[in-house]
């Protein structure tokens, strides 16, 4: 299992991504409209701020108790009837998954939208148990026909994709004739995949948070498709990273109104559910068998780690909706199934750096992903920590430490950086014409694809200052010379009138 999407060089999918006009434009016009939604439901809630104070207290208490609340969280669904599972890794965690898929001779599996699935690769392995897997999500659900696109937003997954392509993907793979109209191609699609959800033998979901106190799952969703997946199949198995939990519901109060209000700006989604154990004989739905995957994954690494604060992430999105270089690169160009500012920090804790050493430099470091997160977590300051570890474990690129080397050699001599501006200006003077270089290699080359360099005029700054202050110092002399002069002949003139 990997978390990478895409086998391609990152300056690469970053070239051929800039390409993408449509994508682009989209991402700026979901980015503008998602940011003004978002700060009108903050003013309307009011005291956002403190809002956002609570929600980071709630999760770095879960996190420094995590143990106790997983303990209990456990306990209690297990009491309600329900199987708890720990799976310490993604493989772990898809082999329970399919030993229930076998177990229970399945053929066909509804999902809604999660993340975490995607995270361990389970639509693979569903597969290869000859079961089919429908994703319901809207936005899954057209990725996974156009040849399992990996998502491009948290939110929004096919957020890159405008309604032309979409309908062309469903005229292909499932013999839609109507128009590009969105209402009426997802009324297409709803028919479509109805008899799914009645078909199904296991529904299977992602989890928004787990409330410790009761043993309940959330699913806060913006479609039905999730209390269908849960409520129509026999057995509902729930995926969780470890870290998503509320100590009880006061607090999942706090924490859906934090998570609405930033995903998509709205004070609720179109639908909040709570999941306790599986159905009663009393009940009218609801799945008989119900099974919880708790997901470690390397979270206890991170838990450990400098990178702690990243595990506070309610998954929202709002740091992908402001971050400047996500708009004009967008998700496809991060390589992970995470992107933007929380995939730049989260993809290397998850996948490594040999997969992923450009992501935390994909930041201008601008900090505006640290104003909006709802959980206050300091993304920037997470981003930088990667880029220190990264120069102290000597993973970034040997010409890029040989450069850093030679400029701090050259900065700790007073001597020689005087002399190396000196020649440096002296010879960038012949050598570069409008604003390009004869020969152009590494980060000077990415500079002027987009940009000019200064033309020096042969002279280096501190040798501009110097000759500058010394004409200044000639002229002043001279002019109190003269000021001294003027006054000693109007003394003497004073005296020849005054005998």
């Amino acid at each position: 299992m990997s978390i990478k999407t895409s086998d391609v060089i990152f300056k690469q999918r970053i070239k051929e991504q800039m390409q993408d006009g449509f994508m682009r434009k989209s991402v700026a016009n979901a980015q503008e409209r998602m940011l003004t939604n978002r700060q009108l439901a903050a003013d309307k809630l009011g005291n956002w701020d403190e809002w956002r104070e609570n929600g980071m207290e709630i999760r770095n208490h879960v996190l420094d108790n995590l143990d106790y609340y997983l303990h209990q969280l456990s306990e209690n669904v297990q009491k309600t009837g329900g199987h708890v599972f720990f799976a310490e890794t993604s493989q772990q965690a898809t082999d329970y998954i399919e030993n229930i898929i076998k177990e229970k001779n399945a053929k066909k599996i509804v999902k809604s939208k999660s993340m975490v699935t995607e995270e361990i690769g389970l639509n693979a392995v569903i597969q290869r148990n000859n079961c089919e897997v429908i994703e319901t999500d809207l936005g899954e659900y057209i990725l996974q026909l156009d040849d399992c696109d990996p998502p491009s937003h948290i939110v929004v997954p096919a957020l890159h994709k405008n309604r032309e392509q979409i309908r062309g993907v469903f005229e292909d793979k499932i013999g839609y004739t109507g128009s590009s109209d969105p209402e009426e191609m997802t009324r297409f699609v709803r028919e479509h995949i109805r008899h799914d959800f009645l078909d199904a033998d296991i529904g299977i979901t992602g989890c928004n948070f787990a409330v410790a106190e009761s043993g309940s799952i959330s699913l806060v969703t913006n479609e039905g498709n999730a209390r269908l997946a849960t409520s129509l199949p026999k057995v509902h198995i729930a995926v969780m990273g470890m870290e998503r939990i509320v100590p009880t519901f006061e607090e999942l109060d706090i924490m859906v109104s934090l998570l609405c209000r930033s995903a998509v700006g709205l004070p609720l989604t179109g639908y909040v559910t709570a999941i306790t154990g599986p159905r009663e004989s009393n009940d009218m739905d609801g799945a008989e068998e119900f099974h919880l995957v708790i997901l470690d994954n390397g979270r206890s690494d991170i838990l450990a780690s400098e990178f702690k604060d990243i595990l506070r992430c309610i998954r929202c999105a709002a740091c992908v909706n402001t971050c400047p270089a996500y708009r004009h690169i967008g998700g496809q160009s991060y390589g992970s199934i995470y992107s933007g500012p929380i995939g730049a920090v989260l993809s290397p804790l998850l996948g490594g750096y040999e997969d992923f050493q450009d992501l935390p430099y994909a930041c201008s470091l601008c900090q505006a992903c640290n104003d909006v997160c709802p959980v206050k977590i300091p993304l920037s300051d997470l981003l930088l920590k990667h880029r220190e570890k990264m120069v102290v474990q000597k993973i970034t690129p040997l010409g890029e430490r040989m450069a850093v080397s030679a400029f701090n050699y050259l900065n700790a001599s007073p001597k020689l950086w005087n002399m190396g501006m000196k020649i440096g200006a002296k010879v960038g003077a012949k050598v570069i014409k409008n604003g390009k270089l004869p020969i152009n290699v590494g980060a000077i080359a990415d500079w002027t694809e987009a940009r000019d360099l200064p033309q020096p005029d042969g002279e280096s700054f501190r040798s501009w200052f110097a000759n500058r202050d010394a004409d200044t110092t000639v002229s002043g002399t001279a002019a109190v010379t003269g000021i001294v002069k003027a006054k000693i002949k109007e003394k003497i003139k004073a005296n020849k009138s005054e005998k």
